[in-house]
Protein backbone atom coordinates (compact mmCIF):
# COMPACT_ATOMS: atom_id res chain seq x y z
CA UNK A 1 0.00 0.00 0.00
CA UNK A 2 2.71 2.40 0.95
CA UNK A 3 4.96 2.07 -2.16
CA UNK A 4 1.54 3.27 -4.04
CA UNK A 5 0.86 5.89 -1.80
CA UNK A 6 0.35 9.58 -2.94
CA UNK A 7 -1.47 13.07 -1.44
CA UNK A 8 -2.85 15.30 -4.10
CA UNK A 9 -2.00 18.70 -3.55
CA UNK A 10 -5.29 19.91 -4.31
CA UNK A 11 -7.30 16.88 -1.97
CA UNK A 12 -9.00 17.40 1.22
CA UNK A 13 -6.33 15.36 2.93
CA UNK A 14 -3.70 17.23 2.33
CA UNK A 15 -5.21 20.12 3.22
CA UNK A 16 -6.55 18.81 7.15
CA UNK A 17 -2.80 17.75 7.12
CA UNK A 18 -1.55 21.41 6.77
CA UNK A 19 -3.96 21.72 9.70
CA UNK A 20 -2.58 19.76 11.73
CA UNK A 21 1.10 20.39 11.08
CA UNK A 22 -0.02 23.89 11.36
CA UNK A 23 -0.99 23.12 15.08
CA UNK A 24 2.81 21.99 15.60
CA UNK A 25 4.28 24.91 14.09
CA UNK A 26 2.09 27.36 16.36
CA UNK A 27 2.81 25.21 19.48
CA UNK A 28 6.67 25.98 18.58
CA UNK A 29 6.28 29.11 17.87
CA UNK A 30 4.30 30.32 20.49
CA UNK A 31 6.15 28.23 23.95
CA UNK A 32 9.78 28.01 22.22
CA UNK A 33 10.59 31.81 23.34
CA UNK A 34 8.18 31.46 26.47
CA UNK A 35 10.01 28.73 28.21
CA UNK A 36 12.94 30.04 27.57
CA UNK A 37 12.57 33.02 29.23
CA UNK A 38 10.15 32.26 31.73
CA UNK A 39 11.91 29.45 33.47
CA UNK A 40 9.16 28.31 36.22
CA UNK A 41 7.22 27.51 32.92
CA UNK A 42 9.79 25.26 32.01
CA UNK A 43 10.54 23.58 34.85
CA UNK A 44 6.77 23.60 36.34
CA UNK A 45 5.17 21.78 33.47
CA UNK A 46 8.77 19.61 32.27
CA UNK A 47 6.91 16.31 31.51
CA UNK A 48 3.98 17.97 29.63
CA UNK A 49 6.76 19.97 27.48
CA UNK A 50 8.85 17.50 26.77
CA UNK A 51 5.77 15.13 25.59
CA UNK A 52 4.54 17.85 23.41
CA UNK A 53 8.19 18.73 22.36
CA UNK A 54 8.71 14.74 20.86
CA UNK A 55 4.50 14.94 19.19
CA UNK A 56 5.69 17.64 17.32
CA UNK A 57 8.74 16.46 16.52
CA UNK A 58 6.98 13.42 15.40
CA UNK A 59 4.77 15.34 13.18
CA UNK A 60 7.00 17.05 11.52
CA UNK A 61 9.00 13.72 10.61
CA UNK A 62 5.66 12.76 9.36
CA UNK A 63 5.41 16.31 7.51
CA UNK A 64 8.59 14.87 5.27
CA UNK A 65 7.40 11.68 4.27
CA UNK A 66 3.98 13.65 3.06
CA UNK A 67 5.99 15.96 1.04
CA UNK A 68 7.86 12.99 -0.34
CA UNK A 69 4.76 11.31 -2.03
CA UNK A 70 2.95 14.55 -2.56
CA UNK A 71 1.95 15.30 -6.18
CA UNK A 72 2.92 17.95 -9.01
CA UNK A 73 1.77 18.71 -11.98
CA UNK A 74 3.71 18.07 -14.75
CA UNK A 75 2.33 19.30 -18.53
CA UNK A 76 -1.02 19.71 -16.78
CA UNK A 77 -0.79 15.76 -15.24
CA UNK A 78 -0.47 15.14 -11.74
CA UNK A 79 2.99 12.92 -11.51
CA UNK A 80 2.53 9.85 -8.80
CA UNK A 81 5.63 8.07 -9.45
CA UNK A 82 7.48 7.99 -6.61
CA UNK A 83 10.52 8.56 -7.62
CA UNK A 84 10.20 11.07 -9.26
CA UNK A 85 8.37 12.79 -6.33
CA UNK A 86 11.30 11.96 -4.17
CA UNK A 87 13.53 13.75 -6.65
CA UNK A 88 11.25 16.63 -7.47
CA UNK A 89 11.23 17.27 -3.43
CA UNK A 90 14.86 16.58 -3.08
CA UNK A 91 15.65 19.30 -6.00
CA UNK A 92 14.01 21.91 -3.61
CA UNK A 93 15.75 24.05 -1.17
CA UNK A 94 12.39 23.74 1.34
CA UNK A 95 13.94 19.52 1.54
CA UNK A 96 16.94 20.88 3.11
CA UNK A 97 15.13 23.89 5.18
CA UNK A 98 12.83 20.82 6.38
CA UNK A 99 15.44 18.57 7.50
CA UNK A 100 17.33 21.04 9.38
CA UNK A 101 14.27 22.11 11.08
CA UNK A 102 14.36 18.19 12.55
CA UNK A 103 18.06 18.10 13.40
CA UNK A 104 18.49 16.44 16.92
CA UNK A 105 19.53 19.96 18.66
CA UNK A 106 17.38 18.34 21.78
CA UNK A 107 21.01 16.46 22.32
CA UNK A 108 22.80 19.79 23.93
CA UNK A 109 19.89 18.81 26.93
CA UNK A 110 22.18 16.50 28.32
CA UNK A 111 25.10 19.34 28.15
CA UNK A 112 25.97 22.72 30.25
CA UNK A 113 22.55 23.42 32.44
CA UNK A 114 20.65 20.23 31.92
CA UNK A 115 16.90 19.80 30.75
CA UNK A 116 16.14 23.74 31.74
CA UNK A 117 17.20 25.31 27.85
CA UNK A 118 14.43 24.75 25.73
CA UNK A 119 16.13 27.54 23.01
CA UNK A 120 18.08 24.73 21.25
CA UNK A 121 14.55 24.14 19.81
CA UNK A 122 14.68 27.50 18.04
CA UNK A 123 15.94 25.45 14.51
CA UNK A 124 12.08 24.01 14.66
CA UNK A 125 11.02 27.45 13.10
CA UNK A 126 12.25 26.57 9.73
CA UNK A 127 8.80 24.94 9.25
CA UNK A 128 7.04 28.34 10.03
CA UNK A 129 6.16 28.37 5.57
CA UNK A 130 3.61 25.25 6.20
CA UNK A 131 1.41 27.72 8.30
CA UNK A 132 1.69 30.15 6.02
CA UNK A 133 0.27 28.09 3.87
CA UNK A 134 -2.32 26.36 5.58
CA UNK A 135 -3.61 30.41 5.80
CA UNK A 136 -3.69 30.59 1.88
CA UNK A 137 -5.51 27.83 1.28
CA UNK A 138 -7.46 28.28 3.78
CA UNK A 139 -8.35 31.88 2.36
CA UNK A 140 -9.25 30.29 -0.95
CA UNK A 141 -11.59 27.72 0.57
CA UNK A 142 -13.56 29.72 2.76
CA UNK A 143 -16.33 31.76 2.22
CA UNK A 144 -15.70 34.29 4.59
CA UNK A 145 -12.47 35.89 3.27
CA UNK A 146 -12.39 39.11 4.62
CA UNK A 147 -13.05 37.79 8.04
CA UNK A 148 -10.54 35.11 7.89
CA UNK A 149 -7.53 37.71 6.82
CA UNK A 150 -8.78 39.80 9.62
CA UNK A 151 -8.49 36.99 12.13
CA UNK A 152 -5.00 35.77 10.60
CA UNK A 153 -3.51 39.49 11.03
CA UNK A 154 -4.53 39.45 14.26
CA UNK A 155 -2.61 36.81 15.12
CA UNK A 156 0.40 37.70 13.33
CA UNK A 157 -0.16 40.84 15.53
CA UNK A 158 -0.34 38.85 18.71
CA UNK A 159 2.37 36.32 17.91
CA UNK A 160 5.15 39.33 17.29
CA UNK A 161 3.75 41.05 20.67
CA UNK A 162 4.41 37.80 22.04
CA UNK A 163 7.77 37.79 20.89
CA UNK A 164 8.38 41.05 21.84
CA UNK A 165 7.25 40.57 25.55
CA UNK A 166 9.58 37.51 26.16
CA UNK A 167 12.52 39.64 24.94
CA UNK A 168 11.94 42.32 27.25
CA UNK A 169 11.46 40.05 30.06
CA UNK A 170 15.01 38.41 28.96
CA UNK A 171 16.47 42.10 29.07
CA UNK A 172 15.10 42.95 32.25
CA UNK A 173 16.76 39.71 33.69
CA UNK A 174 20.05 40.15 32.41
CA UNK A 175 20.03 43.95 33.39
CA UNK A 176 18.38 43.08 36.89
CA UNK A 177 14.91 43.48 37.67
CA UNK A 178 14.15 46.64 39.49
CA UNK A 179 17.18 47.88 39.11
CA UNK A 180 15.91 51.03 37.24
CA UNK A 181 12.35 52.20 36.64
CA UNK A 182 12.28 50.75 33.08
CA UNK A 183 13.17 46.95 33.73
CA UNK A 184 10.80 44.77 34.95
CA UNK A 185 10.01 44.96 39.00
CA UNK A 186 11.77 43.29 41.91
CA UNK A 187 10.52 40.11 42.13
CA UNK A 188 8.72 40.36 45.35
CA UNK A 189 5.37 40.23 46.44
CA UNK A 190 2.87 39.64 43.18
CA UNK A 191 5.40 40.50 41.00
CA UNK A 192 7.23 37.11 41.31
CA UNK A 193 4.10 35.25 40.44
CA UNK A 194 4.48 33.84 36.90
CA UNK A 195 1.43 35.16 35.37
CA UNK A 196 2.03 38.67 36.76
CA UNK A 197 5.45 38.41 34.87
CA UNK A 198 3.82 37.46 31.68
CA UNK A 199 0.84 39.82 31.87
CA UNK A 200 2.75 42.94 32.66
CA UNK A 201 5.23 42.27 29.90
CA UNK A 202 2.61 41.71 27.25
CA UNK A 203 0.86 44.83 28.43
CA UNK A 204 4.34 46.84 28.61
CA UNK A 205 5.40 45.07 24.22
CA UNK A 206 1.50 46.56 23.45
CA UNK A 207 1.82 49.72 24.71
CA UNK A 208 5.18 50.06 23.05
CA UNK A 209 4.39 48.44 19.38
CA UNK A 210 0.76 50.36 19.05
CA UNK A 211 2.09 53.27 20.13
CA UNK A 212 -0.59 54.56 22.40
CA UNK A 213 0.54 54.28 25.83
CA UNK A 214 3.02 55.64 28.13
CA UNK A 215 6.10 53.78 29.11
CA UNK A 216 9.06 53.90 31.50
CA UNK A 217 11.83 56.31 30.53
CA UNK A 218 14.72 54.29 29.33
CA UNK A 219 18.17 54.70 31.08
CA UNK A 220 20.69 52.29 29.84
CA UNK A 221 22.08 51.52 26.28
CA UNK A 222 20.74 48.89 25.79
CA UNK A 223 17.33 49.97 26.91
CA UNK A 224 17.44 52.95 24.30
CA UNK A 225 18.21 50.68 21.67
CA UNK A 226 15.26 48.29 22.20
CA UNK A 227 12.66 50.99 22.53
CA UNK A 228 13.66 52.60 19.70
CA UNK A 229 13.73 49.04 17.32
CA UNK A 230 10.02 48.75 19.34
CA UNK A 231 9.41 51.45 17.70
CA UNK A 232 10.31 51.03 14.21
CA UNK A 233 8.26 47.44 13.91
CA UNK A 234 5.92 49.61 16.02
CA UNK A 235 5.15 52.05 13.02
CA UNK A 236 5.34 49.18 10.74
CA UNK A 237 2.82 46.90 12.50
CA UNK A 238 0.37 50.20 12.72
CA UNK A 239 0.74 50.79 9.07
CA UNK A 240 -0.03 46.74 8.34
CA UNK A 241 -2.98 46.95 10.63
CA UNK A 242 -3.91 50.57 8.78
CA UNK A 243 -3.71 49.09 5.54
CA UNK A 244 -4.88 46.14 5.68
CA UNK A 245 -8.19 47.02 7.42
CA UNK A 246 -8.47 49.47 4.95
CA UNK A 247 -8.53 46.90 1.94
CA UNK A 248 -10.40 44.74 4.39
CA UNK A 249 -13.31 47.03 4.57
CA UNK A 250 -13.03 48.50 0.48
CA UNK A 251 -13.74 44.66 -0.57
CA UNK A 252 -16.32 44.05 2.22
CA UNK A 253 -18.07 47.27 0.65
CA UNK A 254 -17.06 46.53 -2.79
CA UNK A 255 -20.53 44.75 -4.10
CA UNK A 256 -22.81 47.84 -2.03
CA UNK A 257 -20.33 50.88 -3.55
CA UNK A 258 -20.46 49.63 -7.17
CA UNK A 259 -24.84 49.23 -6.72
CA UNK A 260 -24.63 52.01 -5.46
CA UNK A 261 -22.87 53.87 -8.03
CA UNK A 262 -25.07 52.23 -10.52
CA UNK A 263 -28.14 53.61 -8.67
CA UNK A 264 -26.99 57.01 -8.64
CA UNK A 265 -26.05 56.86 -12.01
CA UNK A 266 -29.82 56.33 -13.12
CA UNK A 267 -31.37 59.27 -10.25
CA UNK A 268 -29.28 61.71 -11.71
CA UNK A 269 -30.18 60.32 -15.55
CA UNK A 270 -33.91 60.46 -14.40
CA UNK A 271 -33.51 64.07 -12.91
CA UNK A 272 -32.09 65.47 -16.17
CA UNK A 273 -34.64 63.66 -18.11
CA UNK A 274 -37.44 65.17 -15.59
CA UNK A 275 -39.20 61.51 -15.19
CA UNK A 276 -42.40 61.45 -13.40
CA UNK A 277 -42.23 60.83 -9.70
CA UNK A 278 -44.31 57.97 -9.83
CA UNK A 279 -41.88 56.38 -12.39
CA UNK A 280 -39.24 57.60 -10.64
CA UNK A 281 -40.03 55.54 -6.90
CA UNK A 282 -40.49 52.47 -9.06
CA UNK A 283 -36.87 52.25 -10.52
CA UNK A 284 -36.16 53.44 -6.79
CA UNK A 285 -37.86 50.36 -5.61
CA UNK A 286 -36.59 48.00 -8.04
CA UNK A 287 -33.17 48.72 -7.18
CA UNK A 288 -34.10 48.09 -3.18
CA UNK A 289 -35.46 44.62 -4.16
CA UNK A 290 -32.32 43.81 -6.40
CA UNK A 291 -30.49 44.57 -3.67
CA UNK A 292 -32.42 42.69 -0.57
CA UNK A 293 -32.74 39.66 -2.78
CA UNK A 294 -28.77 39.85 -3.79
CA UNK A 295 -29.45 40.01 -7.18
CA UNK A 296 -27.37 42.93 -8.19
CA UNK A 297 -25.08 40.43 -9.55
CA UNK A 298 -23.86 40.15 -12.77
CA UNK A 299 -23.95 36.61 -13.71
CA UNK A 300 -22.22 37.11 -16.78
CA UNK A 301 -19.44 39.04 -15.43
CA UNK A 302 -19.63 37.04 -12.58
CA UNK A 303 -18.79 33.86 -14.53
CA UNK A 304 -16.78 35.01 -17.12
CA UNK A 305 -13.22 33.79 -14.94
CA UNK A 306 -14.33 30.18 -15.25
CA UNK A 307 -13.50 28.37 -18.65
CA UNK A 308 -16.40 27.23 -20.72
CA UNK A 309 -16.39 23.70 -18.90
CA UNK A 310 -16.90 25.06 -15.52
CA UNK A 311 -19.37 27.42 -16.71
CA UNK A 312 -21.12 24.71 -18.99
CA UNK A 313 -21.00 22.60 -15.38
CA UNK A 314 -22.13 25.68 -13.02
CA UNK A 315 -25.23 26.58 -15.40
CA UNK A 316 -26.17 23.29 -15.64
CA UNK A 317 -26.32 22.99 -11.88
CA UNK A 318 -28.39 25.85 -11.29
CA UNK A 319 -30.70 25.94 -14.34
CA UNK A 320 -30.94 22.27 -15.68
CA UNK A 321 -33.66 21.58 -13.52
CA UNK A 322 -35.90 24.55 -14.38
CA UNK A 323 -35.67 23.53 -18.20
CA UNK A 324 -36.53 20.54 -18.02
CA UNK A 325 -40.12 21.63 -16.01
CA UNK A 326 -40.86 23.02 -20.31
CA UNK A 327 -43.14 20.25 -21.57
CA UNK A 328 -41.67 20.20 -25.03
CA UNK A 329 -38.21 20.01 -23.56
CA UNK A 330 -38.42 16.74 -21.72
CA UNK A 331 -37.48 14.29 -24.35
CA UNK A 332 -34.61 16.73 -25.52
CA UNK A 333 -31.21 15.19 -26.10
CA UNK A 334 -28.96 16.08 -23.09
CA UNK A 335 -26.32 17.93 -25.36
CA UNK A 336 -29.52 20.21 -26.12
CA UNK A 337 -30.24 20.72 -22.87
CA UNK A 338 -27.29 21.88 -22.21
CA UNK A 339 -26.76 24.37 -25.23
CA UNK A 340 -29.96 25.66 -23.58
CA UNK A 341 -29.07 26.55 -20.15
CA UNK A 342 -26.44 28.17 -21.36
CA UNK A 343 -28.13 30.66 -23.58
CA UNK A 344 -31.18 31.59 -20.46
CA UNK A 345 -30.98 34.71 -19.01
CA UNK A 346 -32.50 36.19 -16.11
CA UNK A 347 -35.04 38.61 -16.02
CA UNK A 348 -36.48 40.60 -13.45
CA UNK A 349 -39.81 42.35 -13.48
CA UNK A 350 -41.52 44.98 -11.03
CA UNK A 351 -45.25 44.53 -9.63
CA UNK A 352 -47.77 45.48 -12.73
CA UNK A 353 -45.13 45.21 -15.50
CA UNK A 354 -46.68 43.19 -18.63
CA UNK A 355 -44.26 40.57 -19.33
CA UNK A 356 -46.19 40.27 -23.00
CA UNK A 357 -49.22 41.77 -24.64
CA UNK A 358 -51.79 40.32 -26.61
CA UNK A 359 -50.91 40.39 -30.65
CA UNK A 360 -46.95 40.75 -29.75
CA UNK A 361 -44.58 39.14 -31.76
CA UNK A 362 -43.46 36.13 -29.78
CA UNK A 363 -39.89 36.38 -29.70
CA UNK A 364 -38.95 34.80 -26.66
CA UNK A 365 -40.29 32.41 -23.84
CA UNK A 366 -40.54 32.62 -20.27
CA UNK A 367 -39.86 30.22 -17.07
CA UNK A 368 -41.28 31.46 -13.86
CA UNK A 369 -38.44 31.08 -11.28
CA UNK A 370 -39.18 33.08 -8.49
CA UNK A 371 -42.94 35.70 -8.15
CA UNK A 372 -46.39 35.20 -9.55
CA UNK A 373 -47.71 36.31 -13.14
CA UNK A 374 -51.52 36.67 -14.01
CA UNK A 375 -53.21 36.61 -17.35
CA UNK A 376 -55.35 39.37 -17.70
CA UNK A 377 -57.39 40.51 -19.86
CA UNK A 378 -57.61 43.72 -22.34
CA UNK A 379 -59.00 45.84 -19.98
CA UNK A 380 -56.36 44.92 -17.32
CA UNK A 381 -58.94 43.84 -14.30
CA UNK A 382 -60.27 40.94 -15.74
CA UNK A 383 -57.71 37.86 -14.59
CA UNK A 384 -58.14 34.24 -16.30
CA UNK A 385 -55.46 32.72 -14.90
CA UNK A 386 -52.15 32.41 -12.54
CA UNK A 387 -48.54 31.99 -13.20
CA UNK A 388 -46.78 30.32 -10.00
CA UNK A 389 -42.95 29.39 -9.89
CA UNK A 390 -42.25 26.88 -12.49
CA UNK A 391 -44.79 27.83 -15.02
CA UNK A 392 -43.59 28.23 -18.39
CA UNK A 393 -45.33 30.56 -21.03
CA UNK A 394 -44.65 31.07 -25.03
CA UNK A 395 -42.81 28.38 -25.91
CA UNK A 396 -44.40 27.60 -29.25
CA UNK A 397 -44.36 31.12 -31.02
CA UNK A 398 -40.38 30.74 -30.90
CA UNK A 399 -40.90 27.64 -32.83
CA UNK A 400 -42.34 29.41 -35.70
CA UNK A 401 -44.82 26.15 -36.45
CA UNK A 402 -46.25 26.86 -40.21
CA UNK A 403 -50.13 26.71 -39.62
CA UNK A 404 -50.61 28.37 -36.72
CA UNK A 405 -53.29 30.62 -36.71
CA UNK A 406 -52.31 32.68 -33.88
CA UNK A 407 -49.33 33.97 -36.53
CA UNK A 408 -46.68 32.86 -33.60
CA UNK A 409 -48.26 36.35 -31.63
CA UNK A 410 -49.01 36.36 -28.23
CA UNK A 411 -52.28 35.26 -27.57
CA UNK A 412 -52.92 37.03 -23.95
CA UNK A 413 -51.65 39.87 -21.57
CA UNK A 414 -49.32 38.53 -18.77
CA UNK A 415 -48.45 40.95 -15.85
CA UNK A 416 -46.32 40.47 -12.86
CA UNK A 417 -48.42 40.75 -9.96
CA UNK A 418 -44.94 41.72 -7.70
CA UNK A 419 -41.61 41.15 -8.22
CA UNK A 420 -40.99 38.30 -10.62
CA UNK A 421 -37.92 36.57 -11.53
CA UNK A 422 -38.15 35.19 -15.09
CA UNK A 423 -35.82 33.17 -17.12
CA UNK A 424 -35.34 34.08 -20.91
CA UNK A 425 -35.18 31.64 -23.93
CA UNK A 426 -34.89 33.62 -26.91
CA UNK A 427 -36.28 32.35 -30.68
CA UNK A 428 -32.58 33.29 -32.26
CA UNK A 429 -30.83 31.07 -29.58
CA UNK A 430 -33.52 28.42 -29.72
CA UNK A 431 -32.63 28.01 -33.40
CA UNK A 432 -29.01 28.93 -33.30
CA UNK A 433 -29.10 25.62 -30.82
CA UNK A 434 -31.20 23.26 -33.31
CA UNK A 435 -29.13 23.79 -36.13
CA UNK A 436 -26.79 20.90 -34.75
CA UNK A 437 -29.45 18.68 -33.92
CA UNK A 438 -31.94 18.14 -36.49
CA UNK A 439 -33.73 14.75 -34.68
CA UNK A 440 -34.26 17.53 -31.65
CA UNK A 441 -35.79 19.99 -34.06
CA UNK A 442 -38.42 17.72 -35.37
CA UNK A 443 -39.40 16.29 -32.14
CA UNK A 444 -39.90 20.04 -30.64
CA UNK A 445 -41.81 20.77 -33.99
CA UNK A 446 -44.23 17.58 -33.38
CA UNK A 447 -44.58 18.69 -29.63
CA UNK A 448 -45.41 22.46 -30.37
CA UNK A 449 -47.92 21.14 -33.26
CA UNK A 450 -49.45 18.54 -30.60
CA UNK A 451 -50.26 21.42 -28.40
CA UNK A 452 -51.78 23.73 -31.35
CA UNK A 453 -53.81 20.74 -32.44
CA UNK A 454 -54.94 20.35 -28.80
CA UNK A 455 -56.00 24.18 -28.39
CA UNK A 456 -57.32 24.24 -32.35
CA UNK A 457 -55.05 26.68 -32.98
CA UNK A 458 -53.10 24.79 -35.81
CA UNK A 459 -54.75 25.19 -39.59
CA UNK A 460 -53.67 21.98 -41.22
CA UNK A 461 -54.26 22.80 -44.72
CA UNK A 462 -51.45 25.77 -44.68
CA UNK A 463 -49.22 23.46 -42.50
CA UNK A 464 -49.08 20.92 -45.42
CA UNK A 465 -48.60 23.78 -48.11
CA UNK A 466 -45.54 25.44 -46.09
CA UNK A 467 -44.08 21.25 -45.27
CA UNK A 468 -44.47 20.73 -49.22
CA UNK A 469 -42.87 24.33 -49.81
CA UNK A 470 -40.43 23.43 -47.14
CA UNK A 471 -39.68 20.28 -49.05
CA UNK A 472 -39.13 21.67 -52.09
CA UNK A 473 -36.46 24.06 -50.69
CA UNK A 474 -35.08 21.02 -48.76
CA UNK A 475 -34.69 19.64 -51.99
CA UNK A 476 -33.05 22.38 -53.67
CA UNK A 477 -31.14 22.95 -50.52
CA UNK A 478 -30.04 19.30 -51.43
CA UNK A 479 -29.27 20.07 -54.88
CA UNK A 480 -27.10 22.70 -54.40
CA UNK A 481 -24.70 21.13 -51.89
CA UNK A 482 -24.21 18.26 -53.96
CA UNK A 483 -23.35 20.48 -57.26
CA UNK A 484 -20.77 22.02 -54.39
CA UNK A 485 -19.34 18.95 -53.75
CA UNK A 486 -18.95 18.55 -57.30
CA UNK A 487 -17.32 21.63 -57.79
CA UNK A 488 -14.66 21.14 -55.17
CA UNK A 489 -13.82 18.18 -56.28
CA UNK A 490 -13.07 19.16 -59.68
CA UNK A 491 -11.55 22.31 -58.28
CA UNK A 492 -9.08 20.19 -56.13
CA UNK A 493 -8.49 17.95 -59.37
CA UNK A 494 -7.55 20.97 -61.18
CA UNK A 495 -5.62 22.07 -58.90
CA UNK A 496 -3.60 18.86 -58.61
CA UNK A 497 -2.84 18.62 -62.06
CA UNK A 498 -2.07 22.44 -62.07
CA UNK A 499 0.58 21.62 -59.57
CA UNK A 500 1.85 18.63 -61.19
CA UNK A 501 2.45 20.62 -64.75
CA UNK A 502 4.26 23.38 -62.79
CA UNK A 503 6.41 21.48 -61.07
CA UNK A 504 7.20 19.68 -64.40
CA UNK A 505 7.71 23.15 -65.89
CA UNK A 506 10.55 24.34 -63.39
CA UNK A 507 12.62 20.76 -63.87
CA UNK A 508 12.20 21.55 -67.39
CA UNK A 509 13.68 25.08 -67.05
CA UNK A 510 16.51 23.86 -64.51
CA UNK A 511 17.67 21.57 -67.67
CA UNK A 512 17.44 24.65 -69.89
CA UNK A 513 19.63 26.68 -67.53
CA UNK A 514 22.05 24.41 -66.48
CA UNK A 515 22.87 23.42 -70.46
CA UNK A 516 23.01 27.28 -71.48
CA UNK A 517 25.47 27.94 -68.53
CA UNK A 518 27.59 24.97 -70.11
CA UNK A 519 27.57 26.18 -73.55
CA UNK A 520 28.48 30.11 -72.17
CA UNK A 521 31.44 28.59 -70.55
CA UNK A 522 32.91 26.87 -73.71
CA UNK A 523 32.55 29.92 -75.78
CA UNK A 524 34.20 31.88 -72.74
CA UNK A 525 37.04 29.41 -72.73
CA UNK A 526 37.83 29.53 -75.98
CA UNK A 527 37.64 32.99 -76.93
CA UNK A 528 39.93 33.14 -74.23
CA UNK A 529 42.64 30.97 -76.22
CA UNK A 530 42.14 32.00 -79.22
CA UNK A 531 42.34 35.53 -78.27
CA UNK A 532 45.99 34.25 -76.61
CA UNK A 533 46.34 32.66 -79.69
CA UNK A 534 46.65 36.03 -82.41
CA UNK A 535 48.50 38.13 -79.20
CA UNK A 536 51.13 35.99 -79.72
CA UNK A 537 52.26 35.76 -82.83
CA UNK A 538 55.64 37.54 -84.25
CA UNK A 539 55.58 41.36 -85.40
CA UNK A 540 54.38 41.53 -88.95
CA UNK A 541 53.24 37.56 -89.20
CA UNK A 542 50.35 38.74 -90.37
CA UNK A 543 51.22 40.66 -93.55
CA UNK A 544 50.66 43.98 -91.67
CA UNK A 545 52.10 47.75 -92.82
CA UNK A 546 55.48 46.35 -91.87
CA UNK A 547 56.01 44.12 -95.10
CA UNK A 548 54.23 46.24 -97.17
CA UNK A 549 50.89 45.21 -97.19
CA UNK A 550 47.97 48.11 -97.43
CA UNK A 551 46.34 49.77 -94.50
CA UNK A 552 43.29 47.99 -96.30
CA UNK A 553 44.25 44.67 -97.06
CA UNK A 554 44.95 44.84 -93.25
CA UNK A 555 41.77 45.31 -92.60
CA UNK A 556 40.30 42.88 -94.78
CA UNK A 557 42.33 40.66 -93.18
CA UNK A 558 41.17 41.12 -89.87
CA UNK A 559 37.83 41.11 -91.25
CA UNK A 560 38.36 37.16 -92.62
CA UNK A 561 39.87 36.53 -89.82
CA UNK A 562 37.38 37.33 -87.49
CA UNK A 563 34.76 35.43 -89.78
CA UNK A 564 37.11 32.37 -89.65
CA UNK A 565 36.40 32.63 -85.63
CA UNK A 566 32.82 32.83 -85.92
CA UNK A 567 33.34 29.47 -87.71
CA UNK A 568 35.68 27.63 -85.61
CA UNK A 569 34.21 24.94 -82.63
CA UNK A 570 36.14 25.06 -79.63
CA UNK A 571 38.82 22.02 -80.77
CA UNK A 572 40.09 24.48 -83.96
CA UNK A 573 37.55 22.68 -86.38
CA UNK A 574 35.72 24.57 -88.88
CA UNK A 575 32.25 23.87 -90.01
CA UNK A 576 33.53 21.69 -92.49
CA UNK A 577 35.58 19.55 -90.25
CA UNK A 578 39.01 21.00 -91.49
CA UNK A 579 41.59 22.04 -89.31
CA UNK A 580 42.14 25.57 -89.20
CA UNK A 581 45.89 26.39 -87.93
CA UNK A 582 47.64 29.18 -85.73
CA UNK A 583 49.44 31.16 -88.39
CA UNK A 584 47.51 33.03 -90.66
CA UNK A 585 50.12 34.66 -92.63
CA UNK A 586 47.90 37.37 -94.96
CA UNK A 587 46.19 36.27 -98.24
CA UNK A 588 47.86 33.44 -99.00
CA UNK A 589 46.62 32.06 -95.29
CA UNK A 590 43.22 32.94 -95.98
CA UNK A 591 43.05 31.02 -99.41
CA UNK A 592 44.90 28.12 -97.58
CA UNK A 593 41.73 28.16 -95.03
Amino acid sequence: YWTHFFVDPSDSFYYRWLLVISIAVLYNIVFIIARSVFLELQSRFFILWLCLDYISDFIYALDIFIQFRTGYLEQGLMVVDPIKLRKNYMKTKTFYIDIASLLPTDLFYFFNRGLNIPYVRFNRLLRARRLFEFFDRTETRTSFTNMFRILHLVLYILIIIHWNACIYFAISAAIGFGSDGWVYGNLTGGNKELSRKYIYSFYWSTLTLTTIGETPQPEKDIEYLFVVVDFLIGVLIFATIVGNVGSMITNMNAARSEFQQRMDGVKQYMEFRKVSKELEERVIKWFDYLWTNKQSLNEEEVLSALPDKLKAEMAIHVHLDTLKRVSIFQDCEPGLLVELVLKLRLQVFSPGDYICRKGDIGREMYIVKRGKLSVVGDDGSTVYATLSEGSVFGEVSILNIAGNKTGNRRTANVRSLGYSDLFCLSKDALWDALTEYPEAKRKLMEAGRQILMKDNLLDEDAMRRAEEKQETMEQRVDRLDSNMDNLQTRFARLLAEFNTTQQKLKQRMTKVEKVLAREEDEISTFSTNHNYSTDTMPPGFGGGSTHGGSERNGGRRRSSKKEDKSEVGPDGIGEGGVYIGECTGGDESSSKT
